[in-house]
């Protein structure tokens, strides 16, 4: 499964034709695309009021992910491996990074931050 991340959906929502609306649209017909709940907010957040109820529809048939009380206690430990390599995240990527590891998935993201987080083994990242 691939955890998409919102760089990759805007970038795909802005041009149907481009790479990553190709490879998204792909991998959905698939059905290995997942949605962490993180991500799915921050798309309707930035969805134009008109566009809002059809990005909604279409969002629906992507599996949700949901963070547990583990997801948190997995949270506080990749925090504390990041501080002691000098690293920080977003609580949004460490959700992202932890949603994904659970499921034995990867991120695809536009976002430097997983490939640092990569870099620390904390996830495997999707290239397309």
């Amino acid at each position: 499964m691939i955890a998409v991340d919102t760089s990759i959906w805007i970038r795909a929502l802005r041009s149907a034709g481009g790479p990553e609306a190709i490879v998204l649209r792909s991998l959905l017909d698939a059905d290995e695309v997942a949605l962490p709940v993180v991500v799915r907010s921050e798309l309707l957040m930035g969805a134009k009021t008109a566009d809002r109820k059809k990005l909604i529809k279409a969002l629906k048939s992507v599996p949700l992910l949901y963070p547990s009380d583990e997801s948190w206690r997995t949270i506080d430990e990749w925090t504390a491996t990041a501080s002691r390599a000098g690293a920080a995240f977003t609580v949004g990527d460490l959700l992202i990074g932890v949603l994904t590891q659970e499921i034995g998935g990867l991120v695809w993201s536009a976002d430097s931050d997983f490939a640092r987080m990569e870099s620390l083994n904390l996830v495997g990242r999707f290239s397309a």
